[in-house]
């Protein structure tokens, strides 16, 4: 019984290494905004993981495999499930970052670009500008090209334009996103944000 023989078991596995690892390793400071961290860098890691996958995988892969006639069972099989882990993905790390930065107290301030907030707050608005993309632009154009609504095929060439230039247009914000992210630690003096 190999608990990697599922992604269930896989999940539960590296959860469980983890806290392994905090408890061994851990200086007594294993508090709410630590875990709060932790859970956003691992969302974090899928939506941009899946962002990054449909960019330099999928949408190429999906001009061959249509080229050849391969193309259905990506469509109805791998790309569903590949955004629906994306979307709430995306949800998760929005809110796990918005909590961390209300429980350090600087989630206001974040927003309002405040110069002792202001590179987390830049990344902050990225991410809020790429959740935005996800899920008001890339997944309702997404379920007229996979054939989730009804659309004609006008309508699916225009709805692939939109969500591929909403899902390039996160890949590129993504690049200054995760600069900001991790320069706030050395901008804050060591604060995680």
């Amino acid at each position: 019984m190999n608990p990697l023989n599922s992604i269930l078991g896989t999940i539960i596995t590296g959860i469980v290494i983890s806290l392994v690892i905090v408890f061994v390793l851990s200086t007594g400071a294993g508090n709410l905004n630590e875990w709060t961290i932790w859970f956003h860098a691992v969302v974090g890691v899928i939506w941009i993981g899946l962002l990054y996958y449909f960019n330099f995988v999928q949408v190429p892969g999906m001009a061959k495999a249509k080229a050849d006639g391969t193309a259905a069972g990506i469509s109805k099989h791998i790309a569903p499930t590949a955004l629906l882990w994306f979307r709430w993905a995306a949800v998760l790390t929005w809110l796990s970052g918005a909590a961390a930065l209300y429980k350090y107290g600087i989630l206001h301030d974040a927003f309002m670009l405040k110069p002792h907030a202001a590179v987390i707050g830049v990344g902050a608005w990225l991410g809020t500008i790429m959740l935005f993309n996800v899920w008001v632009l890339i997944w309702p154009n997404q379920k007229k090209v996979l054939g989730i609504v009804a659309a004609d095929d006008a309508a699916k060439a225009k709805a692939g334009k939109i969500a591929l230039m909403a899902s390039r247009t996160n890949t590129a914000l993504s690049i200054p996103m995760l600069l900001c992210m991790t320069a706030s630690t050395f901008h804050n003096g060591g604060l995680p944000f």
